[in-house]
């Protein structure tokens, strides 16, 4: 049964993407298949591991019903506009509706040059499209609203990097594209016409609820997706690396796993992304750089959210005021949960504060420190003076089991996870993966797959890394 693709974003006007087919590698081969992700949307696993779709999936040939197209936006990056930008190494096939009645994006990354592409070559090595497999499917499995990896295919030729790399091509699935960089490009050309269709298809595809509120209805749908999203991130001690406005969703997904990276030893200001020399992206700064974000959004929707300049200017700002609240209340709640605070208390805040306070002086793994409270809460202090090795831990303990009640332990297992995408052991897949051995890869993603369940035999993808192992720097895929 073929793939029944019905795309809506090709039905827009021109000048919101290009047209044009990826460009054929030189000997597709299929290195890993999402058969569940493909069965959620609709799709037999059958039907994408026949020779045919695989060659469609690294840009030999097209499955049928695709309308490939590299879609234009614009952005911030690092702070810094860069004008137009668009899919420079990616393009969207089309879009299924998938089993629950929503709308997906399928689009291949690292199919070739696009008018985007700004001199560069359209293709990824294999490195970053398992990086992103493994990263993404983590992050969907701990919970965290994210796009995904349908496939992933090596392209039998190379990728010319600071070395000569084998070259890869990822199969991304997403509840859309559309970035607060797509809103940024028809803003910074005042087109207003292609601001309102871009406000409707939006919301008629993410947010139809509150389609008669038109862009000011976007505008709060986003601030409240992304403070969410950021709430969750913070949960984890994960860090994007590369937060432009570009890499930010409407639909509040996470985007793009170039430099990001899960934290070991927590410390508030840590930066992994190679390009950020500044740490702007840094853990702790991703809150604030998630409100500037959402400004550059509000900018761009001002000639859409009054009648006059100042009118807008006026809703712009009543929606942006929302954000602090929003993300102070989306974290005040991913924090309870991870202590098992189940019912508020006055000096809850400090009782979390004092915590990560400990955490921070001794710079002690931050998943553990947390996944270890489960039996700390049985009254097994030993796992997590190990870990955390902070003189005031009991007086603190102490203080923290007198709030939990009897199911703590539960709760405190199922907010926690065990298994996060640990740097050295991404690297080590990618390591393998350079060599034509997927074993490595193939197991990473397994454990992954329940991060909250402790598996027998699998204690080192628990652990952190060693001094030897540690990977310090993380690279965009580009």
């Amino acid at each position: 049964m073929p793939i029944a693709f019905d795309n809506s974003y090709a039905r827009l006007p021109d000048r919101f993407f290009a047209r044009l087919d990826p460009t054929p590698v030189a000997e597709p081969k299929l290195v890993k298949l999402n058969r569940d992700l493909a069965r959620d949307l609709g799709i037999d696993p059958a039907e994408l591991e026949t020779e045919a779709a695989v060659a469609a999936l690294a840009g030999n040939g097209a499955l049928p019903g695709t309308e490939p197209l590299a879609m234009a936006y614009a952005g911030h990056q690092f702070g810094g506009w860069s004008g137009q930008l668009g899919d420079g190494r990616a393009l969207l096939l089309g879009e299924v509706v998938d089993g629950n009645g929503q709308r997906r994006d399928i689009q291949l990354k690292g199919s070739g040059p696009t008018p985007f592409s700004r001199s560069g070559d359209g293709r990824a090595p294999l490195g970053p499209v398992i990086r992103e497999y493994v990263v993404s499917e983590a992050m969907h499995r701990l919970g965290v609203p994210t796009t995904r990896a349908l496939a992933a295919v090596a392209t039998g030729e190379p990728v010319y990097r600071e070395a000569m790399l084998p070259g890869g091509v990822l199969t991304r699935v997403a509840a859309s594209h559309i970035r607060v960089g797509t809103f940024q490009f028809f803003g910074a050309q005042r087109d207003r016409e292609a601001l309102r269709l871009l406000t409707e298809h939006a919301l008629a595809r993410h947010y139809p609820d509150r389609a008669e509120q038109g862009a000011r209805g976007i505008l709060d749908a986003v601030v409240e997706a992304q403070a969410a999203l950021v709430a969750k991130w913070m949960g984890l001690g994960f860090i994007h690396g590369v937060m432009n406005t570009d890499n930010m969703t409407i639909s509040g997904e996470t985007i793009d796993f170039g430099p990001c990276a899960f934290m070991e030893g927590y410390e508030a200001d840590k930066v992994f992304s190679s390009i950020d020399q500044f740490g702007r992206y840094a853990y702790n700064n991703q809150p604030q750089i998630a409100q500037w974000n959402l400004a550059q959004l509000a900018v761009s929707l001002i000639p859409l959210l009054g009648e006059t300049e100042e009118a807008g200017v006026e809703q712009a700002k009543a929606a942006l005021d929302r954000y602090p609240d929003l993300f102070s209340a989306a974290r005040r709640a991913e924090m309870r949960a991870k202590f098992a605070l189940i019912d508020e208390a006055d000096g809850d805040d400090d009782l979390i504060g004092g915590y990560l306070t400990m955490m921070a002086e001794t710079q002690a793994d931050y998943t553990l420190s947390f996944r270890h409270l489960a039996e700390a809460a049985e009254g097994d202090g030993a796992p997590l003076t190990e870990v955390l090795q902070h003189r005031d831990l009991e007086p603190w303990l102490a203080s923290w089991r007198a709030r939990l009640g009897a199911d703590a332990p539960d709760r405190l297992r199922a907010a926690n996870p065990l298994y996060i995408p640990r740097n050295h052991l991404v690297e080590e897949a990618i390591a393998a993966a350079y060599q034509d051995d997927f074993g490595p890869f193939e197991t990473l993603v397994a454990v992954l797959d329940r991060p909250f369940d402790a598996q027998s035999g699998q204690s080192r993808f628990a652990a952190p890394a060693t001094p030897e192992e540690a990977v310090t720097r993380t690279f965009c895929g580009t």
